[in-house]
């Protein structure tokens, strides 16, 4: 007979929840979050109720692991859904809003899979000697040709990096990824090298489905590493 459930549980299903929305905690740095990971692969009702929890809030649950910890991704419409247009409009970016967070999903995918930089490349090159039209190109490769004639960088009034060039869209991307506990930055040498986290190969395999990433994925660009990837801007690209 199956064990009914609790306030307890309940609480102990949304403190798991709660653990896998600190971007930055790990079960290997508390006693309390490890056991409810634990609990979670062993217990499959505590399993479909951390699950429950979740889908109540607008979350999905990609994946649970001592290694990752919890993994969370917001549903269409979740309260804790970052857009991409919220995203762009952080930057302070007034004109070409649509062609601005094209371009920020651009910097995130290539973030996600820096071969698939080198891939677009050779193929917007090759297209571009044929003069092929650019809207018989696909929807990446067309991001990509309009990211190649973004400048590099520029200054703003006051000296600091504009943020619409190409340079301030990856730093930008850079630290947002590293605040929420997808990058680690490993040093700061020609503008900083990262390393992927557990948390984020996860996401990058799960959500591979959206559309974007399904066209990283045709490319052959798209691989989850063994937790020892780095990412390092190109020198063109730091600051």
């Amino acid at each position: 007979m199956t064990r009914p459930v609790t306030t307890g549980d309940a609480e102990s299903a949304a403190r798991l929840i709660s653990f896998g929305m600190r971007p930055k905690q790990l079960p290997g740095r508390d006693v309390v979050y490890a056991d409810l990971v634990r609990r979670y692969g062993e217990d499959s009702a505590f399993k479909q109720l951390v699950n429950s929890v979740a889908a109540g809030l607008g979350l999905l649950v990609l994946d649970v692991s001592a290694q990752a910890g919890a993994v969370l991704a917001a549903t269409d419409e979740s309260v804790f859904e970052i857009k991409m247009d919220s995203y762009a409009r952080q930057s302070k970016i007034r004109e070409r809003r649509d062609t601005e967070k094209v371009l920020h999903g651009l910097v995130h995918l290539a973030t996600a899979a820096l071969e698939a930089c080198r891939i677009l490349d050779e193929r917007a090159a090759k297209a571009e000697a044929n003069n092929d039209p650019l809207s018989d190109a696909p929807e990446l490769e067309q991001a990509w040709r309009a990211y190649a004639r973004r400048p590099a960088a520029a200054a703003t009034k006051d000296g600091r990096l504009a943020s619409d060039t190409t340079r301030g869209m990856v730093s930008r991307a850079l630290r947002f990824l590293a605040d929420q506990g997808f990058l680690v930055q490993v040093n700061t040498e020609q503008g900083g090298t990262y390393r992927t986290t557990p948390r984020y190969q996860v996401q990058v395999r799960e959500l591979a489905a959206d559309s974007a990433f399904e066209e990283l994925l045709a490319l052959g660009a798209l691989a989850v590493g063994d937790g020892a990837g780095t990412l390092r801007p190109s020198i063109s690209d730091t600051l």
